[in-house]
């Protein structure tokens, strides 16, 4: 193992709270979440466990709800849901929450550096290449967060009202724009992003929107920042048996334009890009959470590989993974593929190469159930 390398970190988020009994949702008792970190750069094909800390951390979203600066020096982790105690005291039921926390990572252990309220459950969110300002897409607040990164704190300055639950945002790779994907009207977002006397002013004019497939919920840019890659999830429940899609945006045009669509299979969640920027990976569900008796369940889920040639974006191969999948990230190097399998409590690593995936047999056991991951902002 080559410990001279540089560390190359990894989030995954663990929710505890959430589970499935033969399909049937089950509430638990908070508390027992936890945020993982991991050091992807010594041994790529197996990352080592830095720190377990306890956070609150929620599968309700897509998994990327946490996302590591460019410098490896903070982590931000939005949760959520908040959990309280139904008023018949028979349980626990979710309701959104507003929490944002920021991590030190150059901390041993890592530790919590700040909590932060942002917008009404915080979703997915993204942070710039110059490590100076992230956005969260905040599903029941209708908006986008805005924060100021510097001096190794964050800052709320501002959020955005986007008229519609927004659930996934991701910056361009100049940082000059972001797209936020609006679940419920079928619409990809456009966000233009300037610098006014130091402060960052974002804004958005629904003009600009594009439309997508059916209920898009995730998204990623490209390292290049000539495509970006959105999740058509089909159905708000995920899985229901039908064939789903990618849709390939290019970013280039103007204005901006969506150019193809990917069929994959049932349920698509996550999506995440190799850092060279050749392949993509999304996580399928194909009902691995539904009863055994609904006709399109899967004990296991599904990881489909696309590969990138400029703008032209095709299936490179499929490969069966564990039930439940949701958080991807690639290593620093492209070549492998780690996988959160929520039902399985654990992290699946592939082998990835121009022929397709590959299972490596590496399984990385979790504290919990992984909602959540996400590796350095390239």
């Amino acid at each position: 193992m080559n410990r001279t390398a540089s560390p190359q970190l990894l989030l995954v988020g663990n929710d505890q709270k959430v589970t499935w009994d033969d399909g049937r949702i089950r509430f638990l008792a908070p508390g027992n979440d936890s945020l993982c970190v991991f050091d992807a750069g010594a041994n790529p094909a197996e990352p080592e466990l830095i720190a377990t800390l306890p956070l609150p951390n929620s599968l309700f979203g897509p998994p990327v709800n946490l996302a590591v600066t460019p410098d490896q020096r903070l982590g931000l982790v939005a949760d959520s849901m908040a959990w309280p105690e139904r008023a018949d005291g028979a349980g626990w039921e979710p309701e959104p929450g507003r929490d944002l926390y920021v991590i030190d990572l150059v901390a041993r252990p890592p530790q919590v550096k700040q909590k932060l309220q942002v917008g009404l459950q915080p979703s997915g969110l993204s942070i710039n290449r110059a490590g100076t300002l992230a956005l969260v897409a905040n599903k029941a607040g209708r908006s986008v967060s805005v924060l100021r990164i510097a001096d190794g704190r964050a800052e709320v300055c501002g959020e955005i009202d986007m008229g519609t639950p927004v659930v996934a945002v991701s910056f361009a790779a100049d940082g000059r724009r972001a797209y936020a994907v609006k679940m419920d009207t079928h619409r990809l977002a456009v966000l233009r992003i300037d610098d006014i006397g130091g402060m960052p002013r974002v804004t958005h004019d629904p003009a600009e929107d594009m439309t997508t497939g059916l209920v898009p919920f995730n998204l990623v840019v490209s390292p290049d920042g000539a495509l970006a890659l959105v999740v058509d999830m089909g159905s708000p429940t995920a899985s229901d048996g039908h064939a789903d899609s990618i849709s390939v945006v290019d970013l280039r045009a103007t204005p901006p334009r969506v150019i193809d669509r990917i069929m994959v299979e049932d349920g698509p969640e996550g999506i995440a890009i190799s850092p060279d920027g050749r392949h993509a990976a999304v996580a399928i569900v194909q009902g691995s959470n539904n009863p055994s008796s609904e006709w399109f369940h899967h004990p296991r889920g599904q990881i489909v590989l696309l590969r990138i040639d400029g703008l032209s974006v095709t299936r490179a191969g499929a490969i069966e993974v564990g039930a439940l999948p949701e958080g991807l990230a690639f290593s620093p190097d492209s070549r492998y593929l780690y996988v959160g399998n929520f039902l399985d409590a654990e992290m699946q690593v592939l082998a990835v190469s121009d022929e397709g995936l590959a299972d490596t047999g590496a399984r990385i056991a979790l504290p919990g159930r992984p909602a959540s991951m996400r590796a350095q902002s390239y």
